[in-house]
């Protein structure tokens, strides 16, 4: 095969998303500012920047404010100040609302807005491009490049126009490689060059497993007399059960836009749930229904995210590069906010490396990135937070009364950190221990399938690539998650991609990976009890195009 291209720059960040855009936008004012030039590239796996970006959102602009001060008059679109909060614990039919004054800090909203983070990260694309930094969406890194001793030197893209078989077509093309004195990695929650990068430096010693949710998403136009630009709300109890965590928000945007979705934390215990379908039955309840009758659905998708906190976030640093974002997993889950943390790691990364640049340095520790974390306000916005994800996996009613006390009496500075005991791969019961859920079926009026919502998640790979969605072993599926699970992929998976399937008379069980519905969501790579499913890259500017969610 043909030896690869190469490029070099002096920073290169793989992934657009806030964190990405946010470091590239700080290297090169930093440059401007002091009259230097720095050559920086971002590669994008998705079609466009923004087309897997998927989050709520409510943005909090602190760090927003400090990259680009003017952005309002810039025209960002931060368009709806939040105008209202509302906190309700919902029991199957009737629903209670937690009085302002006994909202925690962290469920108030008063100067953040309602977004498209999709939309922002377009917006800040461009801010990027006008400064010089050369972005390359459809082109997905899929391979981190060495020096001889060992520390980072760039990454390759992946080669386009390979078949299922792996062999080159007519549309082949090999990737490239993009070297850098400095590479960030920024693509987001269970980035799959992340994963590698820390087992290769053991980034993860010594702290935490890192826990996640799945996040699920609609974007509904709904009635105007229903609509209030800027409402946010939130919900825990009913669908899910008082020990699982997980629950709901409801964003009114601007133009009569809701974006309403479900969280689900992926510590839960029973195979048989589904936070598919939990999302779905949530919204059938009499206080969430009434929002969305005689409405339209316009916009699915699903993403998993990071929730570990402080005491998950794994060494930031390693011989050429960094991780920012969700890639660490800098997101604030008391809050449900993750954009400004992103902005804020992104800066503090790309100001520790323009000064490596700028003094002949390469290849090494930005060591200045953990220090300058650990002094700013972002380490003292999640210090506050650390213990409000372990409160809440101790069940809905003792983690909302010690959250309280955590929050509203402790403001955060408890004398104590608790801990994760736990991967999400880990805490599955077996099936003969855990009761079926039995789900309604879909009306396609307020409830959906699962094949309808990707249709307009606009999801397309092309058919004839190799699966991105590999099996270190493919005896497991059916020897092991079905034999002692029910095969809990047919369910976890918001997207359809998992199938048991079997002869007509029952027999020879096995599983069938639709990968072409995949919505790059990772829970299969997190969930799995047996880790035996491995994400990898597909080809670049497959996967969904979210047009603004």
């Amino acid at each position: 095969m043909s030896e690869r291209e190469s490029m070099e720059y002096d920073v290169v960040i793989v992934g657009a998303g806030p964190a990405g855009l946010s470091a590239a936008i700080r290297l090169k004012q930093l440059a401007a500012e002091q009259g230097k030039e720095i050559g920086v590239c971002v590669i994008e796996k998705g079609s466009e920047v923004g087309a897997h970006i998927l989050s709520g959102a409510v943005m909090d602009p602190r760090a927003l404010d400090e990259l680009i001060p003017d952005w309002k008059s810039l025209g960002a679109p931060l368009n709806a100040p939040v105008s209202e909060d509302r906190f309700l614990f919902l029991t199957e039919k009737s629903s209670f609302k937690l009085p302002t004054f006994m909202l925690p800090q962290c469920f108030q909203n008063h100067g953040n807005y309602v977004i498209s983070l999709g939309n922002v990260c377009r917006w800040l694309g461009q801010q990027a491009e006008g400064l010089g930094v050369e972005i390359f969406p459809g082109f997905a890194a899929a391979e981190v490049l060495y020096n001889d001793d060992g520390s980072v030197k760039g990454v390759a893209t992946g080669d386009m126009g390979v078949n299922k078989e792996g062999k080159p077509t007519d549309a082949f093309q090999r990737g490239m490689e993009l070297h850098a004195k400095y590479t960030f990695f920024a693509e987001g929650c269970r980035g799959n060059l992340g994963k590698e990068l820390h087992a290769k430096f053991k980034l993860r010693d010594g702290v935490d497993p890192q826990v996640y949710g799945i996040g699920i998403k609609e974007l509904w136009e709904i009635k105007p007399e229903m609509h209030q630009t800027g409402l946010v709300v939130h919900t825990a109890g009913w669908p899910l059960d008082s020990d699982t965590y997980g629950g709901s928000f409801l964003y009114h945007m601007e133009n009569n836009l809701v974006a309403v979705g479900y969280v689900v934390g992926l510590a839960y215990t029973n195979p048989y749930l589904s936070p598919y379908e939990e999302f779905q039955r949530y919204k059938t309840h009499p206080a969430i229904r009434t929002f969305f009758e005689g409405g339209k659905r316009v916009a699915y998708g699903a993403r998993a995210i990071t929730a570990g906190g402080l005491q998950s976030l794994p060494k930031l640093v390693f011989p050429g590069g960094c991780l920012v974002g969700d890639d660490a997993g800098f997101l604030n889950a008391s809050r449900i906010k993750g954009s400004h943390c992103a902005i804020k790691s992104g800066m503090l990364a790309a100001e520790s490396a323009f000064e490596a640049v700028t003094s002949g340095r390469a290849a090494d520790e930005l060591t200045s990135y953990p220090n300058s974390f650990r002094k700013s306000w972002l380490y003292d916005e999640l210090y506050r937070a650390r213990n409000f994800k372990p409160w809440m996996s101790k069940g809905l009613y003792t983690g909302t009364l010690m959250v309280g006390i955590d929050q509203v009496v402790l403001g955060g500075k408890a004398p104590w950190t608790l801990h994760h005991g736990h991967a999400d791969n880990e805490t599955l019961v077996n099936k003969t221990e855990a009761t079926p859920i039995a789900y309604p079926k879909p009306d396609g009026v307020l409830t959906f399938d699962r094949l309808s919502s990707v249709f307009i998640s606009n999801t397309n790979h092309s058919e004839d690539q190799p699966s991105h969605l590999t099996l270190k072993d493919p005896s497991v599926p059916v020897n092991v998650n079905l034999a002692l699970y029910d095969a809990p992929e047919q369910r976890y998976c918001p997207a359809g991609v998992y199938e048991i399937v079997r002869n007509d008379d029952g027999s020879n069980p096995r599983l069938q990976i639709n990968a072409q519905n995949c919505v790059h969501c990772k829970t299969c790579d997190i969930k799995d009890p047996t880790q035996n499913i491995v994400w990898v890259t597909p080809e670049g500017g497959g996967g969904p195009n979210y047009p603004n969610m």
